[in-house]
């Protein structure tokens, strides 16, 4: 019973938003795009590249002919790389807001809460995906909503099987942070940016949440086992990385 009343009062909460996310024509058009997008990778590998500090000791030029996806802002990486990212994926709030403009000069695939819709207009390249913080799921057609896990790396997960991935190698996600506090607090960053690869990505003013671990780690295992009911796999090849639910691999023994 506890169970049922949860899941009702979870419902409650994403349910108003629903409306608008089935049937307005910027997520008509989003739901459109993934339609087309349903499947278009199948059998192939992809690469979920995070932000972590592990970033600066990993030769992503490697990745510069694989499909990847970016998140949030990986595109500081973009001009020192000499390549951007197959496709970019942001859902946090406060993310999207502080860095609408730089989002908005991007000429590439971007998915994006719907929520986003109040900082960024749609356009050729933007599809907006219905993610919601309540009722944990792991969604295998992007079309309908998604959980978002507390943390991008799983809507990543969750667009990568939509598009038919094989597999997926999460390189960059650390799953560790130097800050410390307690999880989704709006903090206000007062200097450089330890927890990520650039000293500038949640710099001196920005705010930022502080991380969920536990939260992300349970979506991490609904989206392995996910993936193995399917037959296929996610493994993790960040250098030195901390999280323990996928399998460890080599990432220099993946080329």
């Amino acid at each position: 019973m506890l169970s049922l009343l949860r899941r009702a009062y979870q419902t409650a909460q994403w349910l108003p938003e629903w409306p608008a996310a089935a049937f307005h024509p910027w997520r008509r058009e989003s739901r459109r795009r993934l339609a087309a997008l349903r499947d278009v990778h199948r059998g192939q590998r992809c690469f979920v590249i995070g932000n972590g500090p592990s970033l600066r000791r990993t030769d992503v030029s490697k990745l510069r002919r694989e499909i990847t996806f970016g998140m949030n802002r990986i595109y500081l990486a973009f001009p020192g790389w000499g390549f951007r990212t197959t496709y970019l994926v942001s859902v946090n709030d406060l993310v999207i807001e502080q860095c609408a403009a730089d989002f908005r000069e991007l000429s590439m695939p971007k998915f994006f809460t719907w929520r986003a819709r109040r900082w960024l207009p749609a356009d050729e390249h933007t599809t907006f995906l219905f993610t919601t913080y309540m009722a944990p799921k792991f969604a295998t057609d992007a079309r309908g909503r998604l959980w978002e896990g507390a943390t991008v790396t799983y809507v990543s997960l969750q667009l990568a099987f939509h598009m038919g991935c094989e597999e997926v190698i999460l390189v960059g996600v650390d799953h560790n942070f130097a800050t410390r506090g307690e999880p989704n607090k709006t903090v206000v960053s007062e200097g450089d940016d330890p927890n990520h690869f650039h000293p500038g990505y949640f710099g001196k003013g920005f705010r930022w949440q502080l991380p969920d671990l536990e939260t992300s780690e349970m979506a991490y295992r609904m989206a392995r086992e996910a993936y193995a009911r399917a037959g296929r796999r996610v493994v993790d090849a960040t250098i030195g990385g901390k999280l323990t639910v996928f399998p460890k691999v080599d990432y220099e023994s993946l080329f």
